[in-house]
């Protein structure tokens, strides 16, 4: 069997892109507004 070629740690994702960390950055903060303009039922992971 060969591997799957996509993978990561849940640890990972929530760390370089989580809620809290989005809202650590001026730019973090601008991503969650738009995705909280736009409808959006998940604003990160």
């Amino acid at each position: 069997m060969t591997k799957r070629t996509l993978g990561g740690t849940s640890r990972k994702r929530k760390r370089v892109s989580g809620f809290r960390v989005r809202m650590r950055t001026h730019t973090g903060r601008r991503v969650i507004r738009c995705r909280r303009k736009r409808g959006r039922a998940r604003l990160a992971v």
